[in-house]
């Protein structure tokens, strides 16, 4: 059953949804998105962590662009291709370093990668392939600002903060057509 919308709201939010992959969740102000929840080991720990991290409300009447965002994430994972660049972020909890890496990864679309030494590059700060590691481990809005599109300068996967870790963030970039190091030991994650 498809969520009831309603206008936006003053107060944090959030809603845990069933996709392919399992329990996701959202959380949003009026100013828009503030967190995106991939599934944990099960949708009680999703929403817990959830519930949690947002400090929010549950809610089960959505604003537009929030049911927009759930009907994207239960294709993305259907393995259908999906875009987010419009889905409105609130963005009060990041600093403004991370601000402008997440605005400029926006960008990375499906099935493209980019390292972090690049994404340093593009967003004018060379030395800062480190600092972009870490603000990819703390991403607020994994899939939407896609963090797993993001790769080790030698091709490899890297990290992924995700439940399931690496072998989730492969998964993600196999549904794109977008593989790296494929030749890597199959490991369990969300897919599986």
């Amino acid at each position: 059953m498809a969520p009831i919308t309603a206008p936006e709201s003053t107060d944090p939010h959030f809603h845990v949804f069933d996709t392919a992959i399992g329990a996701c969740g959202l959380a949003w102000t009026d100013k828009g998105l503030f967190q995106v929840q991939l599934p944990e080991a099960s949708e009680v720990a999703t929403e817990l962590r959830l519930g949690r991290i947002a400090g929010a409300a549950w809610s089960d009447t959505l604003p537009k662009n929030i049911a927009e965002c759930e009907a994207r994430m239960r294709a993305y994972f259907e393995g259908d291709p999906a875009t987010f660049t419009d889905i409105d972020l609130d963005m009060s909890r990041v600093n403004a370093f991370s601000a402008r890496i997440y605005t400029a990864l926006r960008k990375v679309g499906w099935g493209k990668t980019t390292s972090y030494g690049a994404l340093a590059r593009q967003i004018g700060d060379p030395h800062a392939a480190r600092a972009i590691g870490a603000a990819m481990g703390k991403n607020p809005w994994p899939l939407v600002v896609p963090c797993h599109r993001v790769l080790a300068a030698s091709g490899k996967i890297g990290g992924f903060s995700a439940y399931g870790g690496r072998a989730t963030k492969r998964k993600m970039l196999q549904l794109e057509q977008s593989d790296a190091d494929g030749a890597a030991p199959k490991l369990p994650g969300l897919f599986d």
